[in-house]
């Protein structure tokens, strides 16, 4: 399930993944701006375009439940009319809390890549038990580190 460190041999999943998370680090950048915890959150299809883009609001909608992802799946799910998102990858500046991870795997993502490890409240899926529920549809979870180039 999680890959560990972002090594792609394919080229064109490369190419989105770059620009998917310097998305994402422009939706933080804009959370940033407005005091909040910097989060940005992107979701791609499969042919690289952008569907949605959010960031962290939880500070001004006063609510938990204004995180980046959960803002991005709301917009991508009203504009695309469909709550299954398995041929979509969502790009997000740091690696999802329980709450975000539940309604990702909910979503039937088919991919997650994350630009930072989150030690304090980041879900790792492998740590926990799904019930066999969706063991054939959990995302696919990549980290991405950023390489110097």
């Amino acid at each position: 399930m999680v890959k560990g460190f972002f090594v792609s041999d394919d080229i064109k999943n490369f190419k989105f993944d770059d620009f998917g998370m310097k998305h994402a680090l422009k939706q933080a950048g804009k959370a940033f701006a407005c005091d909040e915890v910097p989060i940005g959150a992107v979701i791609l299809n499969k042919d690289g375009k952008i569907i949605a883009r959010a960031y962290n609001q939880v500070e001004k909608k006063h609510t938990q439940l204004a995180h980046a992802e959960l803002q991005v799946l709301h917009k991508v799910t009203k504009k695309l009319e469909r709550w299954r998102l398995n041929d979509c990858t969502l790009y997000v500046t740091l690696q999802p809390c329980i709450m975000c991870m539940g309604a990702l795997i909910l979503s039937r993502i088919g991919r997650i890549v994350y630009a930072a490890n989150s030690p304090l409240f980041g879900c790792n899926v492998d740590k926990y038990e799904w019930f066999g529920i969706y063991k054939d549809s959990l995302p696919l979870i990549e980290f991405q580190e950023k390489m110097n180039r």
